[in-house]
């Protein structure tokens, strides 16, 4: 049985883009060395390319850098740029997915993504669940969703990403600890915690593994609520998976480091800690960075990371703190192929990992000025109010 998501993808144009379609064609996604190296750098060029040809908005871009020449890195685009502004490379009639950064209200960023975007973006999340060993498809499993539960007109991108997750192993039952209201005149949300409590406590009595997808933040309020309660610790399958995403945003009051949650998960759900792993990403830039067993945050061989300067945005060094700025050939749809997060991170050399990884990996160190941009994390956080 092939992977999900593991079809094969033609580029738009074959002529213009055969290295972005060799790069991505890669399956294993930490095994850089030289030749991906310059497989990236040649892809980089080719996508710089097709968006010059294809967006009148990054001609100017590039025509109004200093050196806008076919080897020169490509400018940076602030992550917020997409709040505020539709930028297309290919027809509106091409678009086959839309996804929003925000789940409930506030700026969104949109983005706007065709056949081959969605389509390399969902295989890189297949090949790195093929590479640690999370692609069941003989397991039956319970999942527990602390994302948004589908609903008409919801496109945040966190709920498109953790639905389609529940693809690795086949699904006896799937719950949304975020549950549809039906309220106003958008998507409205509410969080569950008995509904999560249930489902857990149902997989441990039915010795069935468990998947657990989406936000950090409701897990732990989740877990607080199992300890207010009295519940006793429960022993969850051994193949149980816990897999997260999203940051704790504007409840950063409530946060605790990523070792006291996977402690608390390792207590409560008697999961081990290999089998507790954080991720990254975001609609700007949806190639998955996820946590080895060590905990790191690798890069895989489709993307790069560096770290900018915060007034001059200069590349940093390995080690210093900047804001994160990631590079990815991938998306053919929008010019976000060079894109400026509001995350202030640092980058650090593989070896220093000792996973046997080859990639470098990243430490997130809290965001850069969060009051005018909501993400899905910031919605989702407002649902924990009167819960946490």
């Amino acid at each position: 049985m092939g992977l999900p998501h593991d079809l094969p993808l033609a580029v738009p144009d074959p002529a213009a883009l055969p290295h972005v379609q060799r790069l991505c064609d890669l399956r294993h996604p930490y095994a850089a060395g030289r030749d991906t190296d310059s497989l990236f750098d040649l892809a980089m060029a080719e996508i710089n390319a097709w968006h010059r040809t294809h967006s009148p908005f990054w001609d100017r871009l590039l025509h109004a850098e200093a050196d806008p020449s076919p080897g020169a890195d490509p400018p940076l685009i602030p992550a917020a740029f997409f709040k505020r502004h539709e930028v297309l490379s290919v027809p509106r009639e091409q678009v086959a997915l839309r996804l929003t950064s925000s789940g409930t209200s506030g700026q969104k960023s949109q983005m706007f993504f065709d056949a081959w975007s969605i389509g390399a973006a969902q295989r890189m999340v297949a090949y790195i669940f093929d590479h640690y060993g999370w692609y069941a498809p003989h397991a039956l499993v319970d999942y527990l969703l602390f994302s948004y539960e589908p609903a008409p007109r919801l496109r945040a991108g966190t709920s498109f990403t953790n639905n389609y997750l529940c693809d690795f192993a086949p699904a006896r039952r799937v719950t949304h600890a975020l549950r549809h209201t039906g309220a106003g005149a958008g998507p409205a949300h509410e969080f569950d915690p008995f509904g999560a409590l249930a489902a857990i406590e149902r997989a441990a009595a039915d010795a069935l593994p468990l998947r657990i997808f989406g936000f950090p933040a409701f897990l732990a309020a989740t877990l607080r609520r199992m300890r207010d309660l009295g519940r006793p610790p429960v022993e969850l399958h051994p193949d149980s998976l816990v897999f997260l995403g999203g940051g704790w945003k504007n409840h950063a009051d409530r946060e605790i480091p990523k070792e006291q949650l996977r402690g608390m998960v390792s207590d409560l759900l008697d999961i081990p800690p290999a089998r507790i792993r954080d991720s990254f990403g975001s609609v700007e830039h949806c190639v998955p960075v996820v946590e080895c067993a060590h905990h790191r945050l690798h890069l895989p061989i489709w993307s790069r990371a560096a770290a900018r300067d915060l007034a001059t945005l200069a590349a940093l060094d390995y080690g210093q703190r900047g804001f994160l700025h990631l590079t990815s050939p991938y998306i053919t749809s929008v010019p976000a192929h060079s894109v400026l997060m509001g995350d202030v991170a640092t980058v650090h050399p593989a070896h220093e990992c000792g996973c046997g990884a080859a990639t470098d990996w990243i430490i997130l160190h809290g965001r850069a000025g969060v009051s005018r941009n909501r993400s899905c994390a910031i919605a989702a956080a407002e649902l924990l109010k009167g819960h946490a």
